[in-house]
């Protein structure tokens, strides 16, 4: 069992615990995931070493709470703890030797880049940080891309927080400056944001790479269900990735197979929230009659 040291509500739907893991602390390093499982007969999900403490032990992870399982997990609370959290997985990032890179991050997104550009300015790097989500109250980690960022860009689509537009629209105006050569650029978002960044920077022959976030079962290369098309290879985003070279990525397949168990996962959250509300009704049934 796995102790939820911290949990804090970032937004609405987006929350952060840091969980008591400190064989995985030990070894985790920028890029690399873990696998969790709530509970016993739970399903068991990816998400992204967002920030390591070696010397407390403890792993952050940020969730955004968009199925059921994530769902469930922003039930619990700091004490509480989850049945499994196994890692780090997945290769490291591969770090830029020198010279200048652009990070952009769009909605929960913005989590697992943390870490990258975090160890791009350990390396010395020159970091611009492009971060950007629907509406302000889904920006997070605001305050720590700024400090770890010689420059930080934000923007929202509907304007509630600075530029108003997408993020894309930020990166354009530095592929259009001249005075200043971007060296690779790293984009982690939703398929069709790191889609349209991979398109507009092909033609400028910019290295970027994407992180990416498939159905993913194991988590070690057994299953075969994170498959994704790099460079017309088949790739498991488990063992080969998460992070690949964006310009070879095979986006459309990718974006088309993580739509396969969309009504699967309705079900399963409508299900979840049903016995959320009839179990919260049968307590205060049960306060009422005492």
């Amino acid at each position: 069992m796995f102790k939820i040291v911290t949990k804090k509500v970032l937004s609405e739907v987006n929350k952060l615990m840091e969980i008591e893991a400190p064989l995985v602390a030990r070894k985790a390093q920028p890029g690399q995931f873990i696998m969790l499982r709530v509970s016993e007969t739970g399903e068991r999900i990816p998400l992204t070493i967002a920030d390591s403490d070696k010397k407390r032990g403890t792993v952050t992870i940020i969730f955004q709470e968009i199925g059921k399982t994530t769902r469930e997990l922003g039930t619990k609370e700091a004490g509480g703890y989850l049945n499994d959290f196994v890692g780090p997985l997945g290769k490291p990032m591969e770090m830029p030797s020198s010279g200048r890179v652009i990070a952009v991050g769009g909605g929960v997104g913005i989590a697992p880049l943390y870490p990258k550009v975090k160890a791009f300015q350990k390396a010395g790097l020159e970091v611009i940080s492009i971060i950007g989500a629907k509406t302000a109250s889904l920006l997070m980690l605001i305050d720590e891309m700024c400090l770890a960022s010689k420059e930080l860009h934000v923007c929202t689509d509907d304007g509630t927080k600075g530029y108003k537009g997408f993020v894309t629209d930020l990166l354009q105006s530095f592929l259009d400056d001249k005075t200043k050569k971007i060296d690779e650029i790293i984009a982690i978002g939703p398929i069709p944001m790191m889609t349209f960044v991979a398109n507009q920077t092909r033609p400028y022959g910019i290295k970027t790479m994407v992180s990416l976030n498939p159905i993913m079962v194991d988590g070690t290369g057994m299953c075969g269900c994170c498959r994704v098309t790099v460079g017309g290879e088949i790739k498991f985003s488990c063992i080969d990735g998460p992070v690949f070279d964006g310009h070879r990525v095979d986006f459309k397949e990718l974006a088309r197979r993580s739509r396969t168990y969309l009504d699967k996962e309705k079900i399963a959250l409508d299900k979840f929230e049903h016995e959320c509300k009839c179990g919260g009704e049968e307590l205060w049934h049960l306060a009422m009659s005492k």
